[in-house]
């Protein structure tokens, strides 16, 4: 691979119409960052070339070839390159009822499942991934389904559990629920710190505490990544990205724009698109 080529950034995030419950997304990221964010479903992402630094509550991980980083759903996580050349990486994003169904298929695991690890080596699981995404981009969605269950399958009974509850014993959990609570039905006008903590008749410090211990960043982030989280959902509907981004709280489009491919890995049109066209978007 030639320099110039080496530091080419692309991307392309998309979901297949005959496989529900997934989406896809195949990248080369360079100077790309993903700033503090979660997911309502799983992560599960093999990387091919270069080293991806993840940064999760607690650590830091590098994966490079041969590695499948695993993230359960709702942990706050970042991203970026590790190396100069950044990494490749085929990532798949399962949603709940899909792991939930391949566990009782395979009936190791009673309850919701959880990832008991946050990476492995295993350079067989890690080719899969990469042939899923290599069958669905051929529209061989029968393939592409073999081939993922199979892959769930595996990493499920070497590399899960019951997914755990949340502590919520810790003093000002109950403030911090509350607070998402607000934000979230006020995501278009939310109130300041020093307003959210009145109302909830707590300091805004003590609240600034709380929420980043029970959501791993704090109300600013976690607004952020909900707003976004929350455009997904109306692109999915089909509203219009400015549209979108007036519902959600951001200025403009452009807000949006910024917001979103920082988060989502890519902007909103080719993200709309790559679900209108149920293929891959370059």
């Amino acid at each position: 691979m030639g320099t110039d080529e080496g530091r080419r950034e692309w991307a392309r995030h998309w979901q297949h119409a005959e496989l529900p419950g997934l989406d896809l997304l195949r990248a080369h990221y360079v100077r790309h960052t993903f700033p503090r964010h979660a997911h309502d479903g799983y992560v599960i992402a093999a990387v091919t070339g270069g080293i991806e630094e993840i940064g999760l509550p607690g650590t830091t991980l590098r994966a490079g070839p041969g590695s499948v980083v695993l993230i359960n759903p709702e942990v706050p996580h970042t991203a970026r390159a590790g190396v100069p050349e950044g990494w490749a990486y085929a990532t798949l994003y399962p949603s709940r009822e899909l792991i939930t169904e391949v566990a009782a298929e395979i009936g190791t695991l009673r309850g919701t499942p959880g990832f008991t690890v946050d990476m492995v080596t295993d350079p067989h699981t890690s080719r899969v991934i990469t042939e899923v995404h290599r069958a669905a981009e051929a529209g061989n969605a029968l393939a592409a389904d073999t081939l993922l269950r199979g892959a769930v399958a595996r990493i499920l009974t070497r590399h899960a559990g019951p997914l755990p509850a949340r502590e919520s014993r810790r003093a000002g959990t109950s403030d911090a629920e509350r607070a998402r609570i607000v934000l979230e039905d006020r995501m278009a006008e939310p109130p300041s710190l020093e307003q959210l903590a009145t109302e909830l008749g707590t300091s805004p410090f003590a609240l600034l505490r709380a929420f980043r211990e029970r959501y791993g960043m704090p109300p600013h982030t976690w607004l952020t990544d909900a707003r976004v989280r929350r455009a997904r959902r109306l692109l999915d509907a089909g509203t219009p990205p400015a549209e979108a981004a007036v519902v959600v709280g951001f200025t403009d489009q452009p807000h949006l724009n910024r917001h979103f491919t920082r988060i989502v890995g890519v902007p909103p049109g080719a993200y709309r698109r790559g679900r209108a066209a149920g293929g891959p978007v370059a």
